[in-house]
């Protein structure tokens, strides 16, 4: 049984394999008490996905455990791409095989050593003190992209392909379609009235656009001077 510290939480989960690798960055030794306990139900996943390893079933139902709980502490999963430019995360969501990855090495690429990935999959999102934070987490993706770090929010854009680039503001009820089709799932009835609450919360605290983008470099200074409310010039300075 190990002890963790994942989104500013005291969690016990006992993991082994994937799940457990991708632990140690937030593995403590002590806390003073225990918010989230983790619990793992292969079979359950396993009846979904026939064709998956016991592995990463397990990887999916910890992570399924951890977000469900996330609830109680006024957070939810997103499934997105979180870059963060100083210090400042900017969340790309879509269904899989959309671009999210693809975009967002494309901030690093032209941000170099002032941005990072802080989850590429599955980052947490927590309203802390009337702030939305971002938190990296052990469930990242199969390419394990994750920071242990807690960042401010600065704007989510729901992704789409396009032969051009174009960024608008997006709200209302399709934008809470939208990001809820990306975000923790959940059949408790109170799970769902909690979702809907911390999404109105949500978006009447960040900005979120609707962003449809070709993935060339292009692509980050549209999203970026958007987003940010910064030319791309002006940050460069910096």
């Amino acid at each position: 049984m190990g002890i963790y510290k994942i989104a500013g939480l005291y969690v016990e989960m006992d993991s082994y394999g994937r799940t457990l690798e991708q632990s140690i960055p937030y593995q403590i030794d002590s806390c003073p008490g225990i918010d989230i306990k983790v619990h793992s139900d292969i079979q359950y996943v396993k009846n979904l996905f026939p064709r998956l390893s016991d592995d990463d079933c397990e990887y999916l139902s910890t992570g399924k455990s951890f977000y469900t709980q996330l609830f109680n502490f006024d957070g939810f999963m997103l499934h997105s791409s979180a870059v963060v430019v100083d210090n400042k995360a900017y969340l790309f969501t879509a269904n899989s095989g959309t671009g999210k990855s693809t975009h967002t090495s494309l901030w690093l690429q032209h941000f170099g050593q002032r941005a990072y990935i802080i989850n590429d999959d599955k980052p947490a999102l927590r309203l802390e003190d009337g702030i939305w934070y971002v938190y990296g987490t052990p469930w990242s993706g199969k390419h394990d992209i994750s920071v242990n770090k807690r960042v401010p929010l600065a704007g989510i854009a729901c992704l789409e392909r396009g032969e051009t680039n174009t960024i608008e503001p997006f709200g209302g009820v399709q934008a809470i379609g939208a990001i809820l089709k990306q975000s923790t799932k959940s059949t408790e009835v109170e799970h769902r009235i909690k979702i809907l609450e911390l999404l109105d919360q949500l978006l009447t605290k960040v900005p979120v656009w609707k962003l449809k983008c070709n993935m060339e470099p292009e692509a980050v200074r549209l999203s970026y001077e958007a987003m940010s409310g910064r030319k791309l010039e002006d940050s460069n300075e910096d």
